[in-house]
């Protein structure tokens, strides 16, 4: 039986699916997930190199290819979407509720709403839930998210001009430390590498190993170093042009090759 890799749900899960039949990149099916029937995305074939690259996929099963009539419940849930966003909103003010709506999904048959907040602290809301489950006839879950999911959800354009990574081809949100920052010598202006979540922005880790490992390869600042021009000291680094800036014992200051140095005599601070 053929296995798919299938998009979902407005978090953009990725499962890896059987299918009875043959499907192609972009077909638009009706797949059955831990929470029910839900329309999704056909991506690829998951074969064993594309599941060795995915963190273990939750699985799934592709029911049909979508028809006309699922095409149209699928705008009609669209279409009530916000009435019930706005309703929903109206219920935790009503109850002064501590918690941030952040949106609404409603799968495919209206088998279960998703709730996504975001909170400060704790909140008790099971008396929402039951309001909630009275009002729309359906079952709910309510599911706490953070700054990153939130940009997820809501975000448009990042600075680059591009639609967001999250909100395009990200699955998973990589972990990004300010140290990253430093090595590619971006500003350390928080306002200029975080992005429309707040956070350090997700593209300072695309790039991240391979400026690792040109780190590993070049001597960094303070070094002292043996080149065929003589000995000399590292004053400035360029990783990705392979340069290093020295000064040399008569205290000149010469531009050379990363390949140019023949022995570290003394190694300086790391990156």
């Amino acid at each position: 039986m053929p296995r798919y890799v299938v998009r979902c749900g407005l978090m953009r899960t990725l499962f890896a699916m059987n299918s009875r039949t043959d499907q192609r990149r972009g077909d638009i099916v009706v797949a059955r997930t831990n929470r029910g029937l839900e329309r999704g995305e056909v991506l690829c074939e998951a074969t064993d190199h594309v599941l060795s690259q995915m963190n273990d996929p939750p699985n799934g099963s592709i029911q049909r290819n979508a028809s006309n009539e699922d095409e149209i419940e699928h705008r009609r849930i669209l279409e009530t979407q916000k009435q019930e966003f706005d309703k929903c909103k109206q219920m935790i003010q009503e109850m002064n509720l501590t918690m941030s709506l952040v949106d609404l999904e409603i799968i495919l048959g209206r088998e279960q709403m998703i709730v996504y907040y975001s909170a400060v602290d704790r909140v008790d809301f099971r008396e929402l839930v039951k309001r909630l489950s009275t009002e729309f006839k359906t079952r709910i879950e309510m599911r706490q998210i953070g700054a990153r999911d939130e940009a997820k959800l809501l975000a448009d354009y990042g600075d680059c001009g591009k639609p967001v990574c999250c909100n395009t081809h990200l699955s998973e949100m990589p972990p990004v430390s300010m140290r990253m920052a430093k090595l590619q010598k971006a500003t350390l202006d928080p306002n200029k590498i975080s992005g429309r979540c707040g956070r350090l922005k997700c593209c300072l880790r695309y790039e991240n190993d391979t400026y690792e490992e040109l780190a590993a390869e070049t001597p960094p600042i303070g070094s002292e170093i043996v080149t065929p021009q003589g000995r000399g000291k590292v004053i400035g680094v360029e990783l990705l042009a392979q340069q290093l800036l020295l000064v040399t014992e008569d205290n000149r200051r010469i531009l050379i090759p990363v390949s140019d140095c023949l022995t570290v005599l003394k190694r300086g601070v790391e990156f």
